[in-house]
């Protein structure tokens, strides 16, 4: 185990090292002034001493994405549960456990951010993600006024590969900075790890990456998996990025990146062959003639998509004659999901932080919370359906913690788009069946 855990510090020590040697958020010092938790983006420190083996653990997301790694988590039987060693028992292996999520729908896409030019308002909201969960603090349905009921976490899960590219070096630093005892795991080196060694005799293949314009500008995945293929002995395989600036807000239903004349599930179609077709044309004028054979999924609501990705491969492949040796026959997807959910059983173990037998856990059930516009917010500009106004989303500067113009509140699968929330009933049984209906 150790000799493991050695491996995954060093391969994200070496391949990534996001912006760890930035100036952190002046928010974290703001969190770090209020350790009481009653006012926004900051918490309650005492909550944070002695034995946190009864806490939730904390999952969170720009949006619904982040809902198929909490998926992974719950179908996830790789382990024994009474032992920790590898290998299925027949059981769940976070059957006892309990789960906060999160999705800061309000602001997403967050992998928008850093082509407006407001990367630093990004780490801002990530560190934000965090106090939220580290919190007590949210909004009960159709209150103006918070609550100091949703319970602490013992662990953080990033379920967001731009928030893990942006915000992973600043998250750990901030949670040091705080000293809470409370460990973080990010799913970009999940995925890296998840690109398998071609098969000896085998000419090499080429990786392809089909994320959100943030996680490709950031270039967290080709030096992970560069890495990864290093370690390995695969270095011949190019690794080439494709970023969609609409894809995940279409997956939700934000209007604001439907097609016009469209419907959510037709604008989705839409904007996946036509990224799949930039992405295959650009391997093509690259002149590489290394068949695309890995996909990973770099934004964890593209799983939910992932039939009508492969399908746009496919189409490709057999429509056109100049991209049919671009692409592999047989194609693998890399799903970073069950691979952060191992990472995380792994670090339970590791800091034994597994609900103990007997111990009543500090939540009776799972809790899903959204972020909305807070129409209160003296500051917030709301578009007709209630929404943060696109110009103002991405105009906003860091700072001014004293304003919500978002909040967090109790998500429902009822109140979602009804797009997202056929997505969860059709591809996440287990999270639909933990969400309120």
């Amino acid at each position: 185990m150790k000799s493991l855990r050695f491996g995954l510090t060093f391969l994200w020590a070496s391949a990534i090292s996001l912006r760890a040697a930035a100036p952190l958020p002046s928010l974290v010092d703001y969190a770090a002034q209020h350790t009481d938790g009653r006012v926004a983006f900051a918490f309650n420190t005492s909550a944070y001493q002695g034995d946190l083996s009864s806490l939730p653990i904390g999952v969170f997301d720009s949006g619904i994405g982040g809902l198929t790694v909490l998926e992974a988590i719950y179908q996830l039987d790789a382990f024994n549960n009474e032992t920790h060693a590898p290998g299925p028992d027949g059981k769940p292996d976070f059957e006892h456990e309990h789960f906060i999520y999160f999705g800061d729908q309000a602001n997403m896409p967050y992998g928008n951010y850093p082509s407006s030019g407001k990367t630093e308002y990004l780490r801002e909201l990530i560190i934000k993600d965090v106090t939220f969960m580290l919190g007590q603090r949210a909004w009960p349905a159709r209150s103006d006024a918070a609550e100091f009921t949703k319970p602490p976490v013992k662990a953080i899960v990033i379920a967001c590969n731009t928030a893990t590219a942006y915000g992973l070096a600043d998250v750990r630093a901030a949670i040091e900075r705080w000293h809470v005892p409370v460990f973080v795991v990010g799913v970009v080196e999940a995925g890296a790890r998840g690109v398998a060694p071609v098969a000896a005799g085998i000419a090499p293949q080429s990786v392809a990456v089909f994320a959100t314009v943030g996680t490709c500008a950031s270039e967290a995945y080709p030096r992970a998996i560069e890495a990864h293929l290093r370690e390995t002995g695969q270095l011949g395989r190019p690794v080439i990025q494709e970023g969609s600036p609409k894809l995940a807000g279409a997956i939700e239903g934000d209007p604001t990146c439907l097609l016009p004349g469209l419907t959510p599930r037709e604008s989705v179609n839409k904007i996946v062959h036509d990224e799949i077709a930039t992405l295959v044309e650009a391997h093509r004028q690259s002149g590489s003639a290394a068949p695309i054979g890995s996909i990973v999924l770099g934004c964890t609501h593209y799983p939910l998509v992932q039939d009508e990705i492969a399908r746009a491969f496919a189409d490709l492949r057999q429509s056109d004659a100049r991209y049919r040796p671009l692409i592999a026959e047989k194609m693998e997807f890399v799903n970073p999901a069950e691979l952060t959910a191992k990472e995380l059983y792994q670090r339970l173990t590791e800091t034994k932080r597994f609900l103990r037998p007997g111990a009543t856990p500090a939540v009776a059930h799972d809790l899903f919370y959204v972020s909305v516009a807070n129409p209160k917010s003296p500051t917030a500009k709301l578009d007709a359906a209630g929404a943060l106004e696109t110009t103002y989303k991405y105009g906003r500067a860091p700072g001014g913690f004293e304003v919500e113009d978002t909040k967090g509140v109790p998500m429902q699968l009822a109140e979602l788009p009804p797009s997202s929330a056929n997505l969860i009933r059709e591809k996440l049984p287990a999270v639909a069946r933990h969400l309120q209906p």
